[in-house]
């Protein structure tokens, strides 16, 4: 784990008496969700794992492959991958790269902060809607897999789902960020 600079390190919250306690508790409530979410990911990635070793163990003993199992993995892969962006979100695991931001005054790598966290709340936004809207468009048309024909609309839902829960992460952490900046400039 990575140690933060002491000008990046958290602002500890109020207490939870005091007025914020609400958003304590949504932003709890976030994290499980989050984390339910990424348990299910956890899941699919076992279920894809063990479809995998039966489909290879049919086809080289029993010269028989699982039927539709090609499919199965290429479901369960979406699941495994838009069920864990959320709490990756959470847990701070995606990419970041700060070599050029690191060298900048604390309160303009603030702002940055906030501007960056607000412009991807609104590009996941615009994917949860534009998500569900494909989605409506499959279950209508009725698109279904070729071997097992199973629908395509309940995992694009889903992955609309978790665009909304990613959105739910970001907006709390746009919340942090600029309480945080109102303390910092409050302060001085």
């Amino acid at each position: 784990m990575e140690m933060l600079p002491s000008e990046q390190k958290p602002v500890p919250a109020d207490k939870p008496g005091k007025g914020i306690g609400f958003l304590v508790m949504l932003d709890k409530g976030i994290e499980l969700l989050s984390k339910a979410l990424f348990w299910i990911a956890g899941l699919a990635l076992v279920g894809m794992l063990v479809l995998i070793v039966a489909d290879v163990i049919g086809i080289k003993i029993f010269s028989s492959p699982v039927p539709g199992g090609i499919e199965t993995v290429a479901f369960l892969a979406a699941v495994s991958i838009g069920f864990a962006v959320a709490q990756t979100q959470v847990m701070r695991g995606h990419v970041a790269v700060e070599f050029i931001a690191e060298r900048f005054p604390r309160r303009l790598k603030m702002v940055m902060e906030i501007f960056t966290v607000l412009l991807c709340a609104c590009l996941v936004g615009a994917l949860a809607w534009y998500t569900f809207k494909y989605g409506t468009r499959l279950r209508d048309t009725g698109q279904v897999s070729m071997t097992q024909k199973i629908p395509y609309y309940p995992f694009v839902y889903g992955t609309g789902a978790c665009f909304v829960v990613l959105l739910l992460v970001l907006t709390s952490g746009l919340v942090k960020s600029i309480t945080k900046a109102a303390k910092t400039w409050t302060l001085r």
